[in-house]
């Protein structure tokens, strides 16, 4: 079981620089959302920025981390985004969740 402060350590070696949240969706420490702004992603294609960061964390996965639901954006892009994350196991078919929950292990 991993937490939210390694995974930011983590993200942070594939996008230096960058605002990292990380939302342990069921507590469980296998299962995050993570949202990743950057400068660095204007002008790069939504798949390109997910691969500049599964390229560091897909020796992690399926373990310890069982799943990563990564949003990539520019400043910009997080300034209209919206305050829900999307958890694809919650609730058999998937729900959003608040993000004011984010980096809470409790």
């Amino acid at each position: 079981m991993v937490d939210v402060a390694w995974v930011e350590t983590e993200i942070l070696k594939a996008v230096p620089n960058a605002e990292v949240e990380v939302i342990d969706l069921h507590r469980s420490g296998d299962h995050f959302h993570v949202r990743i702004i950057s400068e660095s992603f204007e002008g790069v294609r939504p798949l390109q920025r997910q691969k500049q960061v599964l390229a560091v964390m897909k020796q992690h996965i399926p373990h310890p981390i069982h799943a990563l639901d990564l949003k990539c954006m520019t400043p910009e892009q997080a300034a209209v985004a919206g305050d829900t994350a999307f958890d694809p196991h919650g609730g058999g078919q998937g729900i959003h969740v608040s993000r004011l929950m984010r980096n809470k292990e409790e």
